[in-house]
């Protein structure tokens, strides 16, 4: 064989040997990922790799996103990328029981079809096509689960929505809730009028609203929740204790001052019901509520007031609380994984009992130095002044806000069911009757562990608290909490991690800064030339109504001044010029350092890169030149 042969013939051969390896080291790397970012954006967490393992049937990803329209807004192409990255991964991992298209809905396509029937958001783009960005996922038996738009702001929670999708699919029976609450953003008949935290509630499992009259719980109720219940009748409470002692498992949130409770009376603010407690069975569970609310300066929530003269200041509100992840369990499932605060309005102090049946483990508690606040004074609209003037620092130690009560108990009951109150209705009247007669027996002692988290506050619902009413993005974790306290309560815990993972958004903390100080600096001084200029303008309009009078119609506005006003009327016009002048000048020197931060980043990007690669070459250059010497 000759020499140019062979050369031809190895360099197919070397051609084909590349090819073929990458496709193997694809094939055997594809789940292989190296991620450099803060807060491990592109990996997978342990809760969606246990879904997706667990999976027992096949399910159909269809990712719908319309390219075309999608390219004219950056945002949403770019986090059509940060989607489709993840699906991907999604697919890797799940293999065979994740099956991933993408469709393009152009208009009047079978493809828009599709993502209209399942129920896909049309977004209008001012004219244009509209622009669909959202999932369908369908199992094995036709069960079918829809994000409706992959808004870009949601970003936080876009594993968490993905990863719930498959679980509800894999499983479509959803634990069943019990809901029980006198706040009516928790029994809203309509998503729009509840709190977000209810319409979360309904994503993940099946909520049933219980009226306050019940006479009995309805059956193969998975978790109790008592999110500020109503004062509860020996009857209802026997029947909530039974439930605890055969299923075990509920989530109570009290509260001494409750902000939000509402009354039903037309004076509804002194009607209201501000506090709600555990009744009787402080005693058999070890947890009472103290009377007084709790202040605390150590975790005291940044909230918006009132500056005067149209400003706004951010200052602390010992009140609101805003309680960081450290004075949480680290240990317990419920608050392990939260990376953020859970803020709290007003909430209560739980006192334990250590000699009552059962364990009692601290959730969440405040600083070393809190404060009692009267709970008819806290439950009002106290101002942070007044709070402080309140407040006297206790020597006793953090207090409780949340306990998880486990293990054996006993009833709260021991002499056996209450007589139950007979309404005076003949229809309810029966029907009491008849559930009185199915009631189940009275039961003295637990037939399973019971697991009981409960939070001395109901106002931490109230979407104020943690969310941008604006965005509706989330700033605190009580959603967090709340989701995993009903999941650890109902046996699924694997979403309970993806809750809380950090947003991928990263916060331009030098240019925040940057600002601040800037707005310290010139903010009294612009105050000050605002109030000068209104001040001056106000005497301008005045002095120029008196000489328009007689000057009008030949244009002289002081015609009708004297000597003295027509020096003012000058001073004032140069006054204001100057004065709007220097506020100019405060605005340009506001954004001085920014601007100039943004010019020496874009000198660094643009003339970093090309300077490096020269200094490289000239280094390697004089090496040569050295050795070529020698």
């Amino acid at each position: 064989m000759s020499a140019r042969r062979y050369l031809i013939l190895a360099s197919v051969l070397l051609v084909a040997i590349f090819g073929a390896g990458n496709l193997l080291i694809q094939s055997w790397t594809a789940s292989a990922r190296a991620d450099f970012t803060e807060n491990n954006l592109f990996t997978l967490s342990d809760g969606t790799r246990s879904t997706l393992k667990d999976l027992a049937e096949p399910i159909d990803l269809t990712f719908v996103y319309t390219r075309s329209v999608g390219q004219e807004f950056p945002a949403v192409r770019a986090y059509a990328v940060r989607v489709r990255e993840l699906l991907d991964a999604y697919a890797t991992l799940g293999g065979a029981n994740i099956r991933l298209r993408e469709i393009d809905p152009a208009p009047f396509s079978e493809a828009e079809d599709e993502a209209l029937a399942a129920g896909l958001v049309a977004v209008d783009t001012n004219g244009g096509d509209p622009l669909y960005f959202g999932l369908i996922g369908r199992n094995a038996v036709d069960d079918e689960r829809v994000i409706p738009f992959l808004a870009p702001e949601q970003e936080s929670s876009l594993e968490y929505d993905i990863t719930r999708m498959l679980a509800r699919l894999d499983r479509p029976e959803p634990a069943r809730i019990g809901l029980l609450s006198t706040l009516p953003g928790m029994t809203a008949l309509t998503d729009e009028a509840g709190y977000a935290i209810r319409r979360e509630m309904g994503k993940t499992f099946s909520v049933e609203i219980l009226d306050e009259n019940f006479i009995d719980l309805p059956a193969e109720m998975d978790v109790l929740m008592l999110a500020h219940p109503p004062e509860l009748t020996d009857w209802q409470l026997w029947q909530v204790d039974q439930f605890i002692l055969r299923t075990g498992r509920a989530l109570i949130l009290l509260d001494p001052a409750a902000k939000t409770a509402q009354g039903s009376g037309p004076f509804n603010m002194t009607n209201r019901q501000i506090r709600s407690d555990l009744d009787r069975f402080s005693e058999v569970w070890g947890v009472s509520l103290a009377e007084d609310a709790i202040a605390d300066t150590q975790t005291a929530l940044s909230i918006e007031a009132d500056a005067g003269e149209g400003r706004t200041t951010v200052l602390q509100h010992p009140l609101f609380l805003s309680v960081p992840p450290a004075l949480m369990s680290r240990v317990n499932i419920v608050t392990a994984d939260l990376t953020r605060t859970v803020n709290l309005g007003a909430p209560g102090r739980l006192i334990l009992n250590d000699g009552a049946p059962g364990q009692r483990e601290i959730l969440m508690q405040t600083g070393v130095a809190p404060s009692f606040i009267p709970a008819d004074r806290a439950a009002l609209d106290l101002s942070a002044g007044d709070t402080v003037a309140l407040y006297s620092a206790t020597d006793t130690g953090p207090a409780p806000l949340a306990v998880r009560v486990s293990g054996p108990l006993i009833s709260a009951f021991p002499d056996g069911a209450p007589v139950a109150d007979i309404p005076d209705d003949p229809i309810y009247a029966e029907l009491a009757r008849a559930a009185i007669e199915e009631a189940p027996p009275h039961t003295s002692t637990n037939a399973v562990d019971a697991d009981i988290i409960i939070l001395a506050d109901a106002d931490m619902l109230d979407d104020g608290l943690h969310l941008d009413l604006s965005s509706g993005v989330a700033f605190a974790d009580n959603i967090s909490f709340i989701l995993n306290a009903l999941d650890s309560l109902s046996g699924g815990s694997e979403l309970m991690s993806l809750r809380a993972r950090a947003p991928g958004r990263r916060p331009m903390t030098t240019v925040d800064n940057m600002r601040e100080a800037a707005q310290a600096r010139f903010f009294s001084e612009q105050a000050r030339l605002e109030g000068r200029l209104a001040t001056s303008q106000q005497r301008l309009e005045e002095l120029q109504s008196i000489g328009a009078t007689g000057g009008f119609f030949d244009g002289d506005v002081s015609a009708e001044l004297n000597d003295a006003e027509r020096e003012e009327l000058a001073r004032l016009r140069e006054d204001i010029v100057s004065t709007r002048g220097r506020l100019r000048q405060i605005e340009r020197d506001f954004r001085r350092d920014i601007d100039r931060l943004e010019l020496n980043l874009r000198l660094f990007t643009i003339l970093g890169g090309p300077l490096l690669i020269g200094l490289f070459g000239v280094l390697i250059f004089v090496r040569n030149r050295r050795r070529a010497r020698i």
